[in-house]
């Protein structure tokens, strides 16, 4: 095995609470949004009671139908094959119901899987569906028929509720030895800096026509992965605002098992933004929507496969982020920033942290940063996803003990805090997050020296805060403030 540095009392650190907090902003609720269903979606569910109910939620029904679906998906129709790929046994009783949906479910895959390539004919291409050049009207009657096949698709997991029991595993865990990751990952424990440098040269990207929307123009962009493990292809939604010369940019990385671009009516801070004159590109990150794998839902294989799955992840995006900043100074003179939510707010950080090796022109100059803690080994070590999950066990019974995990894990840790300046820094940080631990999220933003201007530290959980912004929008205000003073 690769030597390791040892990092003394990593495993065994415990968070303390800040003894002087930034005082809590709490939501104004003042209708600044712009949309009053939003604002009243807010103010319904907008309070810490949510957490505990999606937790809830999450444990008994998301994830366990998630499973069911992903091994109906691959299954091609046969029972057999399905239980196979859950791992499962068979419910007595339950076939000729579950071959019924299993061919409802192979009927959504198809028609979805046509839908996309029609889509990506006419939008990448150019050459619409009677062979012609493909219309303004035809791209955008195309993507309308592609989210709702996609959410046909996604949503019929719902259906598989009649065969969930206390056995129903929720991650089909195929985790490797310490030997695997060491062969992929060993030298980067002696120098990490490789391993998230920006490709050269950048890999040739492609884009889409944009299309109209209601706010602005909406288009994608598409690349290979700089990644050798990822080995596929990154797409990337461009949200634009009208009437903008060179706007500032914000890249904006999604939650674990979120897909954007493939369900409908998720809680989404992107048309506030853009309304606010920021353009934004949200990545699907790897494993995610056009990026998921055969038998696995959505971001299913980070989990599946940890600690590899992390390592790949965050890495691999780390450097596809630094295709995404390469574009955007091309196409813009305005400032740079990174952020995201959860998942995408650790990816967010890291990046930062990463850019200090990278060019210039390649680092962010803001940083838009909700739900976070200070490292992916809080959330391991104390997130509730994390027991949600489960797994603890499969991973140590392949050879994992602490000391090698957490040097692993430590590799995706900000050491050196983010390369943009803490006045620049906006945080949004809930005090009952169970997910992203508050306490992990405190600790590194009094690390970071984020002053007090920029700090929203409210009384709500992990998936409260975003649901809070929807009517308090002073988070999003204060960055958008900062992305006009970097200009």
């Amino acid at each position: 095995m690769t030597m390791r540095k040892r990092r003394s009392g990593l495993a065994e650190r415990e968070f303390v609470k800040p003894q002087m907090p930034a005082p809590e902003r709490p939501p104004r609720g003042n209708g600044r949004t712009g949309d009053p269903l939003r604002a009243a979606a807010g103010w319904l569910c907008g309070w810490p009671w949510l957490d505990p109910a999606a937790h809830w939620a999450l444990r008994r029904w998301f994830f366990p139908l998630s499973r069911l679906w992903a091994a109906g998906t691959v299954a091609e129709g046969s029972p057999e094959r399905f239980y196979e790929a859950v791992p499962a046994e068979p419910r007595p009783g339950q076939r000729d119901r579950l071959v019924r949906l299993l061919a409802r479910l192979e009927e959504a895959r198809v028609r979805a899987e046509a839908v996309d390539a029609a889509w990506h004919r006419a939008l990448f291409d150019g050459i619409g569906t009677g062979g012609g050049a493909a219309s303004e009207t035809e791209c955008m009657a195309l993507e309308t028929a592609r989210l709702a096949a996609r959410q046909d698709h996604n949503g019929l997991r719902r259906q598989f509720r009649f065969l969930i029991t206390p056995a129903t595993p929720r991650v089909n865990f195929d985790p490797p030895t310490p030997a695997e990751v060491d062969a992929v990952y060993g030298a980067a424990l002696a120098d990490p800096a490789p391993y998230f440098a920006p490709p050269d040269p950048m890999p040739e990207l492609t884009r889409t026509r944009a299309i109209p929307t209601a706010k602005g123009r909406d288009f994608w962009i598409s690349f290979d992965s700089p990644s050798g493990r990822l080995a596929d292809r990154v797409h990337a939604r461009v949200y634009e605002p009208d009437g903008v010369t060179d706007p500032p940019t914000l890249i904006f990385g999604h939650g674990i098992c979120i897909e954007f671009d493939h369900w409908r009516g998720l809680i989404d801070e992107v048309g506030a933004l853009r309304a606010r004159g920021i353009r934004v590109i949200r990545p699907e990150a790897p494993w995610h929507g056009r990026r998921r794998t055969p038998g696995h839902y959505g971001g299913e294989r980070m989990i599946s496969t940890f600690p590899m799955g992390s390592l790949d992840l965050m890495t691999g995006a780390v450097r596809e982020w630094s295709v995404l900043a390469d574009w955007a100074r091309k196409t813009s003179s305005g400032p740079l920033a990174f952020g995201g939510s959860s998942l995408g707010a650790l990816t967010a950080q890291l990046a930062a942290d990463r850019a200090r090796d990278w060019p210039a022109r390649l680092q962010p100059e803001a940083l838009l940063l909700i739900a976070h803690c200070g490292t992916i080994q809080d959330a391991v070590r104390h997130g509730d996803l994390m027991r949600i999950w489960g797994g603890r066990e499969i991973v140590e019974a392949k050879g994992w003990r602490p000391e090698p995990l957490e040097d692993y894990l430590a590799l995706l840790a900000p050491s050196r805090g983010p390369v943009t300046p803490p006045e620049r820094i906006v945080t949004v940080l809930g005090k009952r997050d169970r997910v992203t631990p508050y306490a992990s999220g405190a600790d590194a933003i009094d690390r970071w020296h984020i002053p007090d201007a920029n700090r929203f530290i409210w009384d709500r959980g992990h998936f409260s805060i975003p649901v809070t912004m929807m009517r308090d929008p002073a988070p999003l205000d204060r960055f958008c403030a900062l992305m006009r003073e970097s200009g």
